[in-house]
């Protein structure tokens, strides 16, 4: 199984307690996703974030729909926090977000860990579409994150 990995970081110019904050409530990722996935969360709200929080999604990837369960493997408030998909299209899904205060803003890094199923059929997937689709939905995260969590201060 090829692991593949996908890096992002942003500089949010709000105080670290808001920042992760925002990212703790997991009804924030419907409004960070890029529409073309009709990505929703089925868990009720609220969810209590801790180590062995489930959170169950919905979501359309390449037109077919399915469903997707997370846990939350590691929960350390203000500094990281990684969810491990449980049931989901990937082979592996480990995402690592990590926040960092710098003066009055926060940095925040993404890593996602992830392979593909389905052996050579799976890493033709990631040549052709997965993976420039990865990027684009962490591109839009980072802009509309960006949007709401300093939109918000002002």
């Amino acid at each position: 199984m090829r692991i593949h990995r996908l890096e992002r970081s942003q500089e949010l110019q709000r105080p670290l307690d808001e920042v992760f904050a925002f990212y703790a409530d997991a009804a924030n990722l419907e409004a960070i996703t890029p529409p073309f996935l009709h990505f929703r969360v089925l868990t009720p709200a609220p969810i209590a974030m801790r180590p062995g929080a489930r959170i169950d999604y919905a979501l359309s990837l390449f037109g077919v729909p399915m469903r997707w369960r997370t846990r939350i493997a590691v929960w350390e408030p203000g500094v990281r926090f990684v969810d491990e998909q449980e049931r989901g299209p990937y082979a592996l899904w480990r995402h690592t977000r990590a926040f960092e205060a710098r003066g009055d803003a926060t940095v925040v890094r993404d890593l996602v860990e992830y392979a593909l199923p389905l052996g050579p059929l799976g890493t033709l997937a990631h040549v052709l579409f997965v993976r420039r689709a990865l990027r684009a939905i962490f591109d839009h995260r980072r802009e509309a994150t960006r949007r709401l969590v300093e939109g918000a201060a002002r």
